[in-house]
């Protein structure tokens, strides 16, 4: 497990690569300092009273106590986290959640690259942990969460993180509006290919340690990560050969990316098979919703919304069909196996969560600017981020 915190970590990294090689050259270190800045500071806000706000007793079913667990008190070596079976050490649960809290904030930064200040984004990130991720976590995962309670299945993030990253991502772009200077011209492609790289190695303990010990289960959803990645970036690969010609390398990447964020929520819940049609599913539909927002000019500049956000909407809904107890005991039969219900409650939960998430991203948004201006003014876009934010340049 602690191997698996690990490798979660060093997806955040990962990301500052990935994010980094799609923006131009002057604003490399806005982005990825935006990245390494939720590494730091949500550890902070996790040990004062995040991990208790996700994993205390329950405030009806919606957030835990902030104080039970604030600063980590009565957390000892001989304290047991039981959820899940899973008998493991409450320090190491705490550590490896930690985790996808640092990465999922830092997802939404690619939305808004290149035009908000970091004092915005700083105030951001804090109050969209507290009021979004915090809740989340515990309404999904928490034994006594509303949505777990209620049946809702999420292996590994695709409600929790991708879903309200995507869609505060959408908010957060219809709310900052267009850079003054467009470009959709990665400057350094083989550090988008770093990070790929190192977010597919990651995502191996993102989706195989979400079963928290040793056993098929854990397997199967370390495959099917492999499986739908490579079978969606063989897809969107084909599907952009087509329409531009050309195989494009940063295609192939991307298709992965949207292969791994679609399997997350049914990795430890479907068949191989599955695995492979839900990365295929994700490619076209990612791919397609990429392609709207390009026709409605909306200036997602990652395209983290039809990517990570698409991406675990669909995931989610998809194990709402292809879930099968053949695969994982402890979840549930899917719409082909007659879980209509089931399914019914995987779309309730993938709504409740979008919408939560992008209101309150519109709404906080809002009113940090009332507090300090989001958006950076024109010349600092025009000079760059890096030198007129952080008084540093990536190349000399």
């Amino acid at each position: 497990m602690l191997l698996c915190a690990s490798l979660v970590m060093l997806m955040t990294p990962g990301l500052a690569f990935f994010y980094g090689g799609l923006v131009e050259r002057k604003n490399v270190l806005s982005i990825m300092m935006q990245s390494f800045t939720s590494l730091a500071w949500t550890t902070v806000l996790w040990f004062v009273f995040g991990y208790s706000m996700s994993f205390g007793p329950t405030w009806h079913g919606i957030v835990g106590d902030p104080t039970y667990y604030a600063f980590l008190h009565g957390v000892t070596l001989q304290t047991m986290y039981t959820g899940n079976n899973a008998g493991i050490p409450l320090v190491v649960h705490v550590a490896y959640q930690m985790m996808f809290a640092i990465i999922t904030p830092a997802l939404i930064t690619g939305a808004f690259a290149n035009r908000v200040t970091f004092k915005a984004y700083f105030l951001f990130l804090t109050a969209w942990l507290i009021f979004v991720y915090f809740p989340f976590v515990h309404m999904v995962w928490s034994p006594d969460g509303l949505f777990a309670k209620w049946g809702v299945l999420d292996f590994a993030g695709g409600i929790v993180v991708h879903n309200t990253a995507g869609f505060a991502a959408l908010a957060s772009v219809l709310y900052v509006g267009r850079r003054r200077m467009m470009t959709h011209k990665p400057h350094n492609v083989p550090l988008i290919a770093l990070g790929t790289g190192l977010l597919w190695f990651g995502w191996y303990g993102f989706n195989a340690g979400s079963e928290l010990r040793v056993d098929g289960v854990t397997a199967s959803a370390f495959l099917n990560t492999d499986v739908a990645a490579s079978f969606a970036g063989v897809t969107w690969l084909l599907i952009e050969w087509l329409h531009t010609r050309r195989p494009k390398f940063v295609g192939l990447l991307t298709g992965s990316v949207a292969g791994l964020a679609t399997i997350t929520p049914a990795a430890g819940y479907v068949s191989l098979g599955s695995a492979a049609i839900i990365g295929i599913i994700a490619s076209i539909v990612c791919y397609g919703a990429v392609a709207l927002k390009n026709r409605l000019r909306l200036d997602d500049a990652l395209d983290v919304w039809g990517v990570h956000g698409v991406g675990g909407l669909i995931g989610t809904i998809l194990l709402g069909v292809f879930a099968s107890k053949a695969w994982n005991s402890g979840g549930a039969d899917g719409l082909l196996l007659g879980g209509g219900a089931f399914f019914l409650k995987q779309l309730v939960a993938v709504v409740i969560s979008g919408v939560w998430a992008f209101v309150f991203t519109w709404v906080v948004l809002w009113l940090i600017d009332r507090v300090t201006a989001v958006k950076v003014d024109a010349a600092t876009e025009e000079r760059g981020l890096d030198s007129e934010l952080h008084g540093e340049e990536a190349y000399l």
